[in-house]
């Protein structure tokens, strides 16, 4: 039978004297945060019985923080995922003891982005939110930063000047990508569709710029349609798809700027062979990645949440702890592609 770990291997194992492995133990005295982490770590990795108690002891030094989050559409896939990417970013955390509050707007209305916001007064420490760019969304901003509350955007900037941080990809950059691949994919002049889930949308709006610029730029034999608006819902993209396949024959690519790409990949599945028109949209969820093992799908942009959310986490304990200086700013990451053989 394996020895017992004792405190003493644990303290060989840390690089610490017994002494301080016995003062994490029994919090007799308060041992330093980066100390207390090391022991926690090297009585995990040994396998000392007590180190549950160990990391009990540890927690309860930190600080406590409260992240409040905003989203959308809390049935939708990518929301779950993005949620879940959210909690996981405050439960790893380090040094404080993190809850996450999440909520979700049930429509793009800005009044109801607005009403979240003002509801995390007196339960948030910071607040990170997907929402529309409307004066009463900025209004919300300015009483959360009044209450000593920071505010950050995530995904689509709002309340420029008055927000923290824009947390996100580059989305003038999204919108050059998407008309890239699709002039790669299509090697015939034709019409291009492109869909935003909104004109509140800012970060729609520049994916249409971006996208938009590529193809005056570099591919002018294609004619880029007036822009559809679908308020990101599959029943109005899959209507519009269809008739748009129906009065152009020569259409050869769309793009899904927002929500909704669900209803265009039905409607090519229903009238068009895989390949024959070039679909790109954003994010990876079950129905995208199926259409993209089917060749539907020429390309996915993902937003890599982990990131994002570990990005935000970071910032909004920066800014609650007075260690972030108020100015505004924007953290881009690298968005991820996948192509039909990447899944």
């Amino acid at each position: 039978m394996a020895r017992r770990k004792t405190i003493s291997d644990v303290a060989r194992a840390a690089g610490v004297s017994v002494a301080t492995v016995d003062r994490v133990l029994n919090g007799r005295e308060r041992v330093r945060e980066a100390t207390a982490r090391k022991v926690y770590e090297a009585a995990s990795r040994i396998g000392y019985h007590a180190s549950g108690l160990i990391a009990q002891r540890l927690a309860a030094q930190m600080p406590a923080m409260r992240f409040g989050f905003i989203m959308q559409k809390e049935r939708q896939a990518f929301y779950q995922d993005f949620a879940a990417a959210a909690r996981r970013a405050v439960a790893a955390a380090e040094g404080i003891r993190g809850e996450a509050i999440v909520e979700f707007a049930t429509s793009q209305a800005p009044a109801e982005f607005a009403a979240l916001m003002r509801g995390m007064i007196g339960r948030a420490d910071a607040v990170a939110a997907t929402a529309v760019a409307h004066h009463e969304v900025t209004a919300a901003v300015e009483d959360l930063k009044a209450a000593g509350i920071p505010c950050f955007s995530l995904l689509n900037d709002f309340a420029q000047g008055v927000r923290q941080h824009y947390i996100g990809l580059n989305n003038l950059k999204v919108g050059r990508i998407a008309a890239s691949i699709i002039t790669m994919a299509v090697h015939r002049p034709g019409k291009i569709a492109v869909f935003v889930g909104g004109h509140r949308w800012h970060g729609h709006d520049l994916r249409e710029t971006g996208f938009r610029s590529f193809f005056r730029e570099y591919a002018p034999q294609f004619q880029v349609l007036d822009t559809l608006v679908n308020l990101e819902t599959r029943q109005l993209t899959y209507e519009a798809t269809l008739d748009l396949l129906g009065r152009h024959g020569d259409l050869r690519g769309i793009y899904s700027a927002g929500g909704g790409m669900e209803g265009a990949i039905a409607a090519l599945r229903e009238s068009r062979e895989p390949g024959e028109v070039a679909l790109v949209v954003n994010e990876i969820t079950p129905e995208s990645r199926a259409a993209l093992a089917d060749r539907y799908l020429t390309m996915v942009i993902q937003t890599p949440l982990d990131e994002v959310c570990r990005d935000a986490v970071s910032f909004m304990i920066a800014a609650a702890q007075g260690k972030l200086a108020d100015v505004t700013g924007q953290q881009f990451l690298q968005p991820r592609l996948y192509i039909p053989e990447s899944v």
